[in-house]
């Protein structure tokens, strides 16, 4: 109501928004086999609204797809409502994941609310199938960050003929440390544009078997991530002065300290660039 100029908001209390919540979120029925929700009001209204601006060219070939953690106070929220790994520091509330699936236009297709503890890996699959069932959608390649890789979760997208775009783990994977990152090939420019200006990136493809990983470099981040490890490492050095103890509860500090050789309890600094992010494509 702040940020929008809707007509005929003016008269809106906040409980009229808890009761448009509760209305939205009734259970149509019981929740089918496979599913991680049932089937509430709310999806009618987003079907509806697909159908609406649905026309003869409308393609869901590429679909965009983000989780995030809801943390609430107060009781309620029993269906939904659990501790789990909170993405806003709040472990010691009660939580829902909030899945948001959105074009290639950047229009919204559909939210899913899910239970807090529910691993971001567990949520990718429900939600591709109920893309397929709500909106009629035959073929689609899912694009999702690396949150939302595994194993299982890739082994079942082949299973259904998918397509995906996924953001791939650098540092747990020996495949792209020791293949994907050694890579000789030249990488080529690319330019996008956006709002702001120009993005320059350089990428290049580096095939592994069956798996396709899309290597790119942005060099204003690159500069920006070394401008930050540079103060990092500064404070880092300064704290380190002062004894051990200063650098308890400062989680920015641990990716440059390792133990040293010498003895276990003693710290030493170590940098770490990362210059390329790669992505594992099918």
């Amino acid at each position: 109501m702040a940020d929008y100029g809707i007509e005929g908001a003016e008269g809106l209390a906040l409980h009229h928004f808890y009761r448009a919540m509760a209305w939205l979120g009734e259970e149509l029925g019981e929740k089918a086999q496979g599913a991680l929700v049932a089937r509430c009001v709310k999806d009618v209204i987003e079907e509806k609204l697909f159908a609406r601006r649905q026309d003869l060219f409308t393609d869901l070939s590429l679909v965009f797809m983000d989780t995030t953690s809801l943390s609430f106070h107060g009781t309620g929220g029993e269906t939904l409502g659990k501790r789990g790994h909170s993405k806003d520091f709040r472990p010691d509330l009660a939580q829902m994941i909030l899945a948001l699936v959105v074009d290639a236009e950047g229009r919204p297709i559909c939210t899913e609310m899910v239970p807090g503890n529910t691993a971001d890996a567990t949520v990718l699959l429900p939600v591709v199938d109920r893309l397929r069932t709500r909106f009629g959608v035959t073929r689609a390649c899912v694009v999702a960050d690396r949150g939302m890789i595994s194993a299982d979760t890739i082994a079942a997208l082949e299973k259904l003929g998918m397509e995906y775009i996924l953001g791939a783990r650098e540092r747990s994977s020996s495949v792209i440390h020791n293949v994907v990152l050694n890579d000789t090939a030249p990488m080529v420019p690319l330019v996008l544009e956006r709002q702001r200006g120009e993005t320059q990136l350089w990428v290049k493809e580096v095939k592994v078997g069956k798996d396709r990983y899309i290597v790119s470099r942005n060099d204003a981040e690159a500069e920006k991530d070394k401008a930050d490890r540079q103060a990092i490492i500064a404070g880092l050095e300064a704290q380190l002065k002062k004894g051990d103890k200063a650098l308890v509860g400062n989680s920015a500090y641990r990716r440059y300290l390792k133990a040293s050789e010498k003895r276990q309890n003693d710290l030493s600094v170590r940098t770490s660039v990362r210059k390329r992010i790669p992505i594992a494509c099918r």
